[in-house]
This record gives structure tokens, sequence and C-alpha cells, in this order.
């Protein structure tokens, strides 16, 4: 078991010998401190993830090379507040909600983050028609996607489109295309990355590929357009759903999300470019990564529907200047 941060524990990797335990045994016994009722609530509540995932089956069978993160509740739980915050809607049923969630939005409240979350919006927008399974702070929220991240997410309005969502993102069957801009020319310009993804062992904020332990991870991606010989547009799909897996992979090929202040020390290019372009580039606010498609079988219909969002204005001006 890792040390907590904050109010956050990380287990050890599932290795051989325990895959295929209850979740709820399997962290039972690597947490020795919490009891097995205590670690049930936290799963049913929506507290216990995989990468991005939130697992709800105290009866999930765990699986090799997998790790799970639990939050524990601060003893005061404040709920959060609906606001009236505007929501671009792709589509809306009883069952579920898709929006095209714009970068700078927090999922869910967290500490830092108490107010302006796409929760306070979709608390305001659904009323009381959001799943209770995530908790108080997380209703509705089956996956997620970064703070400066744009593009699409979906939420469940039920308990049973919740649970059934959560088992397609657990299983990894969930179709996902992000489009990213990155610094230098991928080689080859199409191909697959692979590569364990673990917590970082010099900064625990981080994600890494890491040679012991961590989680399996692939990525396709596609070159798009090459820009100048310095920056490119590629297309990534993805085969698992790790945290941070596209810019941890691109970073992994010397391609480094344009604007991630993370995974790129000096966040800009060393590529000649002409000095305002340059500048503009080496100035954009956030990491340049979008998800752009989503599809999923539908809780209630059990049909396959997929749905897609353009670029946001500010990625789609940086590939207007990069291509001038």
């Amino acid at each position: 078991m890792s040390e907590p941060e904050n109010n956050i524990f990380f287990s050890p990797v599932v290795e051989t010998e325990d895959k295929g335990l209850r979740l709820d045994k399997f962290l039972s016994r690597n947490f020795p401190d919490m009891s097995r009722a205590q670690l049930q609530r936290l799963i049913l509540n929506g507290n216990v993830s995989s990468d991005d995932n939130v697992i709800i089956d105290n009866a999930f069978k765990v699986r090799e090379g997998d790790s799970y993160q639990i939050v524990v509740p601060e003893a005061i739980d404040a709920n959060p507040e609906p606001e009236n915050i505007p929501l671009d809607i792709i589509y809306e049923d009883d069952d579920i909600i898709v929006v095209n969630k714009p970068a700078g939005m927090t999922v869910h409240p967290a500490p830092g983050a108490p107010r302006g979350t796409l929760v306070n919006a979709l608390l305001f927008h659904c009323r009381d028609n959001l799943s209770g399974i995530g908790g108080v702070k997380r209703p509705g929220i089956v996956h997620r996607i970064d703070k400066e991240t744009s593009g699409l997410l979906v939420a469940a309005k039920n308990d049973m489109a919740h649970r059934f969502l959560c088992e397609q993102f657990a299983e990894h069957s969930i179709e996902r295309t992000y489009f990213a801009v990155v610094y230098g020319v991928p080689a080859p310009l199409a191909g697959r990355i692979e590569g364990n993804i673990g917590r970082s062992p010099y900064d625990r904020k981080k994600m890494a590929i890491v040679r012991n332990g961590g989680k399996p991870a692939a990525t396709n991606y596609k070159t798009l357009q090459i820009f100048h010989n310095a920056a490119a547009l590629v297309q990534c799909n993805l085969e698992t759903g790790r945290t941070h897996q596209i810019r941890v992979h691109m970073s992994s090929i010397g391609c480094h999300l344009v604007g991630d202040k993370v995974y790129e020390k000096s966040g800009k290019t060393t590529v000649p470019l002409p000095a305002t372009l340059k500048h503009k580039v080496n100035s954009f606010p956030r990491q340049a990564l979008h998800a752009a498609t989503l599809g999923f079988i539908h809780p209630r219909s059990k049909k396959f529907i997929r749905f897609e969002c353009e670029f946001p204005q500010d990625i789609r001006e940086l590939i207007e200047e990069l291509t001038g």
C-alpha cells in the first residue's frame, strides 16, 4: 500500500496470485486499517477507481497489473450546489447525458475547486435526475477527462445506466478518439505505442511508463498534418484508458503535447519557427488535447451509439496559425 496523498490512497499492483479476487477482499488485504464494511461503502459510493474509471461493484474481479485509487471523503462532505452554468449538450435522454466539456472545467468538486465544476452544472440542469452511485460529490459521473482537456463526456441519470456504463469503461470497450497538437513529428508517422503506465517514481503528480508494475496501456496514433516540420496534428485511439495515457505515450516518443506544462518541462518547441508563430505556439495556455469521439452501448436500448464534436475555438485557431 502506498502512502496516502491527502485523503487519496493507492493500492499496490495486482499480482498473479491475487487476480480474480473480489475488489473488496483485495482492498481489505492491502488496507488493514480500514474495515471491509468501510471499503464496501466506499466502493458503492463511487470512491474507488482504476485510472479514471469508477468501479461500483464490491464483487468486481481484480485484474493482474491493475491498481486502485481510494478517495476517503473528508469528515464533513458538503453537497455541491447546483449552478446555472451553460452546458454544450450533445445528446440527452432519460438515462444518459453527453456533454462537450470545455477546457478549464473540472469534472467534479475537489479541494481547491468546490464550485464551477461539471457536477455543479449537471445538478442544475438535471435537477434530481442523476445517478446517486457516485456519492454526493460525483453524482452521475462514470469517467473523467482532465481539467484542461476539452471534449466529450457521458454522465448517468440513473443507477441502471451508471452500472452499465461503468462495466464498459472497466472492460475498455468504449470507443474514444482524441486529437492532439504535438511538438515535433512522430516517427513513424503512424503506429502503436505500448508501455505500462504507473505513478512516476520521481514525481507523484505525474504518470510515467514504468519498467516494474503499472498497468498495460496501448495507444494507436496517426499523423494527420505536419506544420513546418516543427509540430503535428495527431489522431489517437485508445485501446486502454489509463490516466494521462496520451500525454505520457506521446511524450515517450519525443512528441510532447503543445501547452502541456506537466510533461514538457520547458513547454516550448526548439524547432525553428517564425518568431510570431513560435510565440503563439509556446504560449498556448493548456495541453492541446480534445476528446472528439465517444462511442458505447446504450444502457437501455443495448444499441451502439457514437458521438462526435468539432475542435474548440482555441485548438482550431492554433491549427490555422500553424497551417498559415
